[in-house]
């Protein structure tokens, strides 16, 4: 659907760098990155507003490097909503149709379908100036959709919005991808938006994509210490692996642990605290990797809480609080930590 091949664009602060993707058509794809990563550019770069210095992109097939950006069929929403204040909300969902020379009867229509898709038929006549930050955002995905591009652009639309305003937006994003079935390419910095939205992600830094899988793959099999720093794997390890009989049994800081990433030499070991299970009592298990060790720092983040268990090396190890109050877990208490050979990544 889009392929983007060694696309490199440079305007000195922010760049791209050799950027090669492709997203399959009706596929909601997430491109995630801490600021300055280049993902503005590269959408950007996708509806034309910037020409690659190098490199081509194509949509269906077609090389469209050199297509107008009114020619590309493709949508783009920003994270500050650009409505025209002068316009009514109706004006404003419309604008895209007018600017084809749709009749204005058929605007109507459409402009009637789309707001009860989003649920604003009730603000038509209403102007941005009256509207909280969620409606304006609403008015700005209806004006992209309505116009029934290809490829809909979003560019952090829901960064400026409180946390019940995007919970609910991401639902309706989702429910409208559904409907639609129009290509998507969602830039975030929010790992909540990646799972809850994204078949699959990129995540960029400096310019570069660095990694390309589900959310599920990147997060937990990150394929270096920039993606698993990143995507928060605070048990990061270096250490030496040896395969035995399917197997990989890795030596990290003074402890031995099993892994099934079947992966020999030097290497990097990460495991996710959420994989990490925290009893105790020793237990019967399946897990390959069983650790005794004492509680040193406890994390309290609201519903999760992140304890810190010294094994030899320290392991953070995530809880929902009612587990952790129904443990009566507390620095100084000495507990086990289990986690599966699954667990430990290598790379």
């Amino acid at each position: 659907m889009i392929r983007i091949e060694n696309v490199s664009k440079d305007l000195g602060e922010f760049k791209l760098n050799d950027a090669t993707l492709q997203i399959d058509e009706g596929e909601y794809f997430i491109i995630l990155g801490p600021t300055g990563a280049g993902k503005t550019i590269l959408i950007e770069t996708i509806a034309g507003i910037y020409r690659p210095d190098h490199g081509k992109i194509f949509l269906n097939g077609a090389d469209i490097t050199d297509t107008l950006p009114k020619n590309r069929q493709i949508s783009m929403v920003y994270q500050d909503y650009m409505l025209f204040p002068h316009l009514t909300v109706a004006g404003n969902i419309g604008f895209g149709l007018r600017q084809k020379k749709i009749a204005k009867s058929e605007i109507t229509v459409k402009t009637d379908e789309i707001a009860e898709l989003l649920g604003v038929s009730h603000l038509l006549s209403r102007y941005p100036g009256t509207l909280s930050g969620g409606e304006k955002q609403r008015i700005a995905i209806a004006r992209a959709v309505v116009t029934e591009p290809k490829v809909l652009l979003l560019d952090e639309p829901l960064s400026a919005l409180d946390s019940r305003t995007t919970e609910r937006l991401q639902e309706e994003l989702a429910r409208i991808h559904e409907i639609t079935g129009t290509t998507t390419i969602h830039v975030t910095h929010s790992f909540g938006e990646a799972f809850a939205l994204g078949d699959r992600i990129a995540v960029m830094c400096g310019g570069r994509i660095i990694q390309v899988g589900t959310p599920d793959d990147v997060f937990r099999r990150p394929n270096s210490e920039f993606i698993a720093d990143f995507v928060g794997v605070e048990n990061l390890f270096r250490g030496k692996s040896v395969v035995h009989d399917d197997i990989a049994l890795v030596r990290a800081d003074g402890i031995s642990m099993v892994s099934s990433s079947l992966k020999s030499g030097d290497v990097s070991i990460s495991i996710r605290p959420e994989d990490i299970l925290v009893s105790k009592k020793e237990t019967e298990t399946s897990a390959r990797n069983s650790f005794y060790g004492e509680i040193t720092e406890v994390k309290n983040m609201g519903t999760i809480v992140r304890v810190v268990v010294d094994v030899g090396v320290p392991f953070v190890v995530a809880l929902t609080k009612q587990s952790y109050e129904d443990m009566e877990l507390l620095c100084g208490v000495h507990v086990w930590i289990v986690f599966k050979a699954s667990a430990v990544h290598l790379f």
